[in-house]
């Protein structure tokens, strides 16, 4: 076939007279319409699908939302998608995760917006080794609930609780002595820890970062157990002490008014009201002699994948999801308590009782160890209450196994 070179002299004259008919500025700003950013939101999909118009339209930029709303399963993909090119820009992590996957090379460095107005725990729960890899955006921490049929305000403190179950009307039918009034899964170390740390245990020293100090098994933690315990040996039903139904039984014993209180998650609530529980929530109770009750500070944040070519784009996305308008969005619009310090302190005078207990039970909270060896801690302190509220070891003997499995499996997975 012949070569058309006056078609080709053609074209390129048009072209050329196409780019002298535009200003430069003009080029640059068609170059930006092209430019796209891929976000994985996890649970936030909705907030992003109702409102990333408003990034892309401030920034002349397409972003693309990931349906995929498995949230560790996405960041579990990181690892192979990132290095191939089909991972995303920008991922929400849970606090937790970020530590592990920025030492694993997988995240990015960030700068946190300056308005948020961020504390040293928000920071804490984002940053490993000094470097900050995400952008917090949620806080969440388990808090009480109570029935407002049953109790006419929420219990200060154990020994309120203590008291309350004493009362015949909560007693457990069919156990001698046994009673419902107030329960709590505290066989789960999620939710024991909060007891540990408040009589002055820890998983890991310095502020969480030092995993050759253990602090599950010294005298403090110890008295912590032994506590713990005497809510299964002398107040709750054996059927309690079941890691994998006292949870279901706990949850159910309160929908079906039996129970007054109970210890769960900001993610119960939904459940609650729809079995209609005229429900009430308040912070977690303080512990004998005073102590504040001091569970994990949970929470997600943005992160900045390494292998994205748009970082600065995605560093602009971060302050945008940080902002006080959208943090105000998030909260209004979906539910989820703004890690924003200005947004939270409106949505604490919102007269919401759920958000304020998570606000107010947050402010206590510790944050969670987010170095890559807190995997190990979970399977090792698995048993630790199970062992001493059963009496098959006492407590010091059960938290020094536990201590000694997750050292054993810090050894194995970390070198250390």
């Amino acid at each position: 076939m012949k070569f058309n070179w006056k078609k080709l002299a053609i074209g390129t004259m048009s072209a050329a007279m196409a780019l002298a008919a535009f200003p430069f500025g003009a080029v640059k700003v068609a170059t930006a319409q092209e430019a796209k950013l891929v976000i994985s939101g996890g649970g936030l999909t909705d907030y992003l699908k109702a409102n990333i118009k408003d990034f892309e339209e401030k920034n002349n930029v397409k972003v693309e939302i990931s349906d995929n709303t498995d949230m560790f399963g996405m960041l579990d993909a990181l690892a192979l998608d990132g290095p191939a090119g089909n991972g995303a820009d920008v991922y929400i992590a849970p606090n937790d995760r970020v530590g592990a996957l920025a030492k694993a090379g997988h995240l990015s460095e960030v700068k946190l917006l300056d308005d948020a107005k961020y504390d040293d725990k928000d920071k804490q729960g984002v940053s490993i080794d000094g470097k900050v890899y995400g952008a917090p955006s949620v806080i969440e921490s388990i808090i009480m609930y109570y029935n407002k049929d049953l109790l006419k305000e929420a219990p200060k403190s154990f020994d309120d609780l203590m008291a309350l179950s004493k009362d015949d009307k909560y007693k457990f039918e069919g156990e001698e002595g046994k009673n419902v009034a107030f329960l709590g899964q505290l066989t789960n170390f999620y939710y024991s820890y909060g007891v540990l740390s408040g009589y002055g245990g820890y998983v890991f020293g310095k502020n969480g970062t030092d995993p050759k100090d253990i602090g599950l098994n010294n005298d403090k933690s110890v008295e912590a157990i032994n506590y713990i315990s005497d809510w299964y040996k002398n107040v709750w039903p054996k059927g309690m002490l079941d890691v994998k139904s006292s949870y279901d039984f706990l949850k159910q014993s309160f929908i079906d008014g039996k129970t007054a209180a109970v210890i769960a998650g900001p993610w119960e609530a939904k459940a609650f009201k729809d079995a209609k529980v005229n429900l009430g929530a308040a912070k977690l109770p303080s512990l004998p002699g005073g102590n504040e009750y001091k569970p994990f500070a949970g929470g997600k944040a943005w992160v900045i994948s390494e292998y994205s070519e748009n970082k600065e784009l995605a560093q602009k996305f971060l302050d945008w999801a940080s902002s006080e308008e959208q943090q105000n969005k998030l909260y209004k619009g979906f539910g989820e308590v703004p890690a924003n310090h200005v947004a939270r302190e409106a949505a604490a005078k919102d007269g919401n009782e759920i958000t304020k207990a998570v606000i107010d039970t947050f402010a206590n909270a510790v944050p969670m160890p987010n170095i890559p060896e807190m995997a190990e801690v979970w399977p090792g302190a698995e048993n630790l209450i199970f062992d001493a509220a059963s009496g098959n070891k006492s407590a010091k003997e059960a938290a020094d196994a536990a201590v000694e499995l997750i050292k054993q499996a810090i050894e194995q997975k970390h070198g250390e």
